[in-house]
């Protein structure tokens, strides 16, 4: 029973110091917490208007650039998708479903040395094209690729 005493007095110690430390301004957020949002692309109704939010109207088609999703999807709400390119010193990749209310999807920066590879989930309501847009060395390249949101789930 001493045992359980002392671990949880000393647990409740270190709780204790670090909601100190916390309370006087020591703990920061870290820098990628932080970082701004591109609200102004992600409130782009249109892909032209979030295609220029990032800075991507004179993007070059890549070959180094795959996206890996279903062809068809038959359900609409969670299509999974990944994303990984070749390019050296990829920065960010951006993802953006064309016929979306709001097609910019997902932006992720990549930090130094980091793999580009991205995956996630999203939710289209009618089939569209996928575009993948990746920036690197001042440059912007993309990738794009058809899927096909069946209606009810029937596979065709």
């Amino acid at each position: 029973m001493d045992q359980i005493r002392r671990s949880i007095l000393k647990e409740c110690g270190a709780g204790g110091a670090l909601a100190l430390v916390a309370a006087a301004g020591l703990l920061h957020a870290p820098r990628a917490a932080a970082a701004p949002r591109n609200a102004q692309g992600f409130a782009a109704r249109t892909l032209a208007e979030a295609l220029a939010s990032l800075g991507a109207t004179d993007a070059i088609q890549s070959p180094d650039i795959v996206i890996a999703t279903p062809d068809i999807a038959e359900n609409g709400v969670l299509i999974p998708i990944e994303v990984s390119t070749r390019i050296a010193g990829a920065e960010s990749i951006s993802l953006l479903v064309e016929k979306n209310p709001f097609p910019l999807l997902a932006h992720f920066d990549l930090s130094n040395g980091a793999e580009a590879y991205v995956n996630t989930r999203f939710k289209a309501g009618q089939s569209s094209t996928v575009r993948a847009v990746v920036r690197a060395g001042g440059k912007t390249w993309f990738a794009s690729r058809e899927v096909k949101v069946t209606i009810g789930g029937c596979g065709g």
